[in-house]
């Protein structure tokens, strides 16, 4: 009679570590993946084999798949955003502010580039040209990069604006022909190869885009701007606020030796830092110059 009566008890007790057991067994609904949108200032073939592999990297830290691709300009990156397409984009300071203005997007993290967060960007030439100075440049052919990037245009523009080089904002008052190179590696193969005379990029385009030690010779600087704060990752308005912390904390795990050559292969970075929007005022100041406004 005892062990009749136990049997209830027994049996509700090894039925509820089967339920447990089957809830901790049971797999939960999968996360829908996160898509990161590249901003294409590079080849963009290049461009996707290695951020495939970062969104490899970044899905492993945060155990949720990540997909990337590559915007077709610099603009289609804020239209992600905006239309929500993307949770997350690699964007170029002024990139930042179009999508923060355009878009509600946040700064996640910032890029530490070469153990600094800023650059700059600067007039090259070639130096068998003799031009030494920007005021040289005046009726000359100049590749920019894209009408929204940060050191391709918008910089050198404003440098261009408060020297009295330029009226009405119009570059074509200085230069005789001005083309857009479409990303910063190919604007260095076209001042190299004599097709424009001058180029507007980053500070450090010469050492990225030209591996050939004679080929670097090739090229000077005549003009230099201001410091730009370095941008990185941004996250679309309303993605929540979990998945934001888990995005950051993920991101500032990727430095060190296991992902230094991944991050140089991408976009020649070290690591990343957390970052905030109001670091991001003095581009905002450099758009308001040149005439950028929200839509």
């Amino acid at each position: 009679m005892r062990a009749f009566a136990r049997r209830p008890a027994v049996v509700a007790a090894l039925a509820a570590v089967l339920v447990a057991l089957g809830a901790a067994g049971a797999p939960r609904a999968a996360d829908p993946p996160l898509h990161l949108v590249l901003t294409p200032s590079q080849k963009p073939t290049d461009l996707i084999a290695s951020g495939e592999e970062f969104g490899r990297a970044l899905a492993r830290l945060l155990d949720r798949p990540v997909r990337v691709t590559v915007a077709s300009d610099y603009a289609a990156v804020v239209e992600a955003l905006r239309n929500r397409t993307a949770d997350l984009a690699w964007v170029h300071p002024a990139g930042y502010v179009l999508a923060n203005r355009e878009a509600k997007a946040r700064i996640v993290a910032k890029n530490l580039w070469h153990g600094k967060a800023t650059f700059t960007s600067r007039f090259y030439v070639r130096r068998d040209s003799g031009l030494t100075r920007v005021e040289e440049l005046r009726g000359k052919t100049i590749a920019f990069v894209d009408p929204a990037s940060t050191s391709g245009y918008v910089y050198p523009m404003v440098l261009l604006i408060r020297r009295g080089l330029v009226r009405n904002r119009d570059p074509k008052t200085f230069f005789r022909e001005v083309v857009f190179a479409g990303s910063h590696d190919a604007g260095m193969r076209a001042l190299l190869n004599g097709h424009v005379d001058a180029l507007a990029s980053f500070d450090m385009a010469r050492e990225q885009y030209l591996k050939d030690p004679a080929e670097r010779e090739r090229i000077a600087w005549v003009a230099e701007t201001e410091p730009i704060p370095e941008a990185g990752i941004a996250a679309r308005d309303g993605l929540d606020p979990a998945t934001f912390a888990r995005v950051r904390a993920a991101l500032l795990k990727l430095r060190g030796p296991e992902y230094a050559a991944l991050l140089k292969r991408i976009y020649d970075i070290d690591g990343f830092e957390p970052a905030e929007d109001r670091e991001y005022d003095p581009v905002r100041a450099a758009m308001d110059e040149l005439g950028f406004r929200p839509r």
